[in-house]
Parts: C-alpha cells; sequence; structure tokens
C-alpha cells in the first residue's frame, strides 16, 4: 500500500473516530465523573479525612471504570445482543458457584486471583440484555398471549431466587423487579398482570415463613424502628437523627459528628447518602439527587429515541436500574423503605457495583452512538 493511501486510510479513522466522540451524551459522561468524585470525597470524609481505606480505593476503580466506560462507547452495539445469552448463562453460573465457594459473611462474592466481585451485580445487566434479545425476537402479535410470559418470567425468578437464597434478599428483589419492570415496558398482557397480583397475594404467608430472621426483624423494625432501638432499628433511628441534624446547609463537609463520633453504622457503603446530608445538608443532599435525576432522565430519553427495539430496552432498563439504586437507598436511609442493602450508586463504596453501573453507562452510550447507523 503506498503512503498515499496510508495517509487517506489514517485520515478516514481520525474523522470516524472524532465523528463518534461528537456523537457522545456528554452531559451524561459529566454526571457521572461529578457523582463519581462526590464519592470519592464522601468516603474521604467517612474515614476522618484519610485516603485510606476508602477513597483511594473507590478513585482507582472510578478512573478504571470511567475508562471501560468510554471504550464501549465506542464499540458497536451488536457486540452486546451476541453476548446476551452468554452472559446470562455465565450469570447463572457464577451465582450457583457462590452457593458452594463464595466469601464473605455471607455467601455472595467470589475471589478470582485475589479479586473479590458480586456476581448478582453483573446478573442485573446480564438479566436486561437477556430480555431485550428475547423481545426483540418475539413479534408484537404473540405479545398477547400469556404463553409468550412464560420463559421470561423464569428468566426472572431464576438469578432473583438464587440470590435470595444467599441470603440477599434485597438484590433479589431489585433484580425481579427490574425484570418486571421491562415487562411491563414491552407492553404486558393485563391478564398476565391480574394473575401475577393474585399468585403473589395467596404466597405471602409462604415467603414471610421462609424469610430469615433478621429479614423478618427488618420488615418489623420498618414499621416501627423504637421496638429495638439498640438493636434492629439502631441503624434506621441514628440515621434519621444524622439527616434531622444536617438542617439546611449542613454541618459543613469533615463535620458531621454522628459520623465522626461512631454512631453511624455503614457510613461508607449503605447510609453514605445520610453522611451527606448531615454535612452538605438539604441543599447538598438535593443537588446529589437532581444530578442522578439529570443523569437518568438523559438516559430514557435516549431510549424514546431509538429505532431498535432490542437497544430502546436495553437503555430503559439501565435507565430504571439507577433508579431503583437511588430510590432503594435514599428510601432506606430516610425510613421510608426497609434496610435492605441497596448501595447508592457511584458513590458508595463497592467495586462490583460501581463496575456494574459504569458498563451499564458505557453500553447506553454505545447504542446512542450507532443504533442510528444500522
Amino acid at each position: 500500500m503506498s503512503y498515499k493511501s496510508n495517509k487517506f486510510a489514517d485520515k478516514s479513522l481520525n474523522f470516524i473516530f472524532l465523528s463518534k466522540l461528537l456523537k457522545l451524551n456528554w452531559i451524561i459522561i459529566l454526571c457521572v465523573i461529578l457523582l463519581g468524585l462526590v464519592g470519592v470525597a464522601s468516603l474521604y470524609s467517612a474515614a476522618g479525612g484519610y485516603w485510606d481505606p476508602w477513597a483511594k480505593n473507590h478513585l482507582i476503580r472510578l478512573i478504571f471504570g470511567i475508562f471501560l466506560m468510554l471504550i464501549l462507547a465506542f464499540l458497536p452495539h451488536t457486540i452486546f445482543f451476541k453476548l446476551s445469552v452468554a452472559s446470562f448463562i455465565i450469570g447463572i453460573l457464577t451465582l450457583i458457584l457462590v452457593k458452594f465457594i463464595g466469601t464473605g459473611n455471607v455467601q455472595r462474592w467470589l475471589n478470582l486471583g485475589g479479586i473479590n466481585f458480586q456476581p448478582s451485580e453483573f446478573m442485573k445487566l446480564a438479566l436486561i440484555l437477556t430480555l431485550a434479545r428475547y423481545f426483540d425476537y418475539i413479534s408484537r402479535i404473540q405479545l398477547n398471549r400469556l404463553i409468550s410470559y412464560v420463559f421470561p418470567v423464569f428468566l426472572i425468578i431464576l438469578p432473583g431466587f438464587l440470590v435470595i437464597s444467599q441470603p440477599d434478599l434485597g438484590t433479589g428483589l431489585t433484580i425481579i423487579i427490574l425484570g418486571l419492570a421491562i415487562l411491563f415496558f414491552v407492553g404486558i398482557s393485563m391478564k398476565f398482570v391480574i394473575l401475577s397480583l393474585i399468585l403473589f397475594a395467596s404466597s405471602v404467608p409462604f415467603i414471610w415463613n421462609k424469610l430469615y430472621d433478621y429479614q423478618k426483624d427488618r420488615i418489623l423494625v420498618f414499621l416501627n424502628p423504637e421496638i429495638d432501638s439498640l438493636g434492629s432499628g439502631y441503624q434506621i433511628i441514628q440515621s434519621k437523627i444524622a439527616i434531622g441534624s444536617g438542617g439546611f446547609f449542613g454541618k459543613g463537609y469533615l463535620l458531621g459528628s454522628q459520623s465522626r463520633l461512631n454512631y453511624l453504622p455503614e457510613k461508607h457503603t449503605d447510609f453514605i447518602f445520610t453522611l451527606i446530608s448531615e454535612e452538605l445538608g438539604f441543599l447538598g443532599s438535593i443537588s446529589i439527587i437532581l444530578v442522578f435525576c439529570i443523569l437518568i432522565i438523559s438516559i430514557m430519553k435516549i431510549s424514546l429515541e431509538l429505532n431498535s427495539l432490542f437497544c430502546k430496552i436495553v437503555t430503559l432498563g439501565i435507565g430504571f436500574l439507577l433508579f431503583l439504586y437511588l430510590s432503594l437507598n435514599i428510601g432506606m436511609v430516610c425510613g421510608l423503605l426497609p434496610v435492605v442493602g441497596a448501595p447508592l450508586p457511584l458513590i458508595s463504596y463497592g467495586g462490583t457495583s460501581l463496575l456494574t453501573v459504569l458498563i451499564g453507562v458505557g453500553m447506553v452510550l454505545s447504542i446512542n452512538v450507532h443504533d442510528k447507523e444500522v
């Protein structure tokens, strides 16, 4: 090949790269970076003004995750379609593997080469991709038949109950709610909705008897935290005290007394929003929620503009997953929902949940760039 042809090829590649770069949704990218940095600052505060043990690791993971997100953004979205079934099978196998060789106080993590990861987090993305591929294949006519929902319901229930049995009730229910939301988006038959409600109502006593004692305690404490103020109700009572004491402007960064005096358990993971509310007050808290809303609305807006049903479902599923993370975490720390162990996306400490969100956002960016090219 001549020098001129090589030069022309390089210019063509540069032009393609630049055109894809301009198509990226920079509002989504900036929201992700901002929330990730809020997480670093919050974890720095949670450790009493030290980078170790949480803030430094979170920053390293955030930088790696953002690079991975941008790499995914430039890949053709057809790759996600091809890998959807394989990702689901691998996800199920890892969830089964957790039952035998899982690590942690409760068996929820796998250790591979010294790196711990939580398969249930990645399972959420695998479920979105698999359901999107299934409904992309099924015609609209078949969606009116109840039989068409048997297989997708099985796809939702299988990982959901595997995770609940770990035991991880919060994450398992999140997977099931996420799957049902996708069914609703596709246009589920009302016959199926009515049947599902009847089955759920009739199975409540059975579900209650199968819950572990600590899970029952969480539900009872949610209804009345004062029944065990020094035990199961301690977390939520201290969380409410911290949020209320922050007032409108907060006590100031690094000046939260509840977190400094270690009255607030799990302040670096599930209850990090409580720490933020105490230090930055209502104004800081609502600002963070606003950034999340901009991120979620931007993702949902993309789903409305897409051509492919597969891409629509994937984008909507990831947007709804972020909404679930946000609503469950804030509802939990404010006492509006039972304590279920839901992280605050991009902010709470946890490598698997952080990477899951960033991979999901990377898929959305890829779909936004490439969908109209097909």
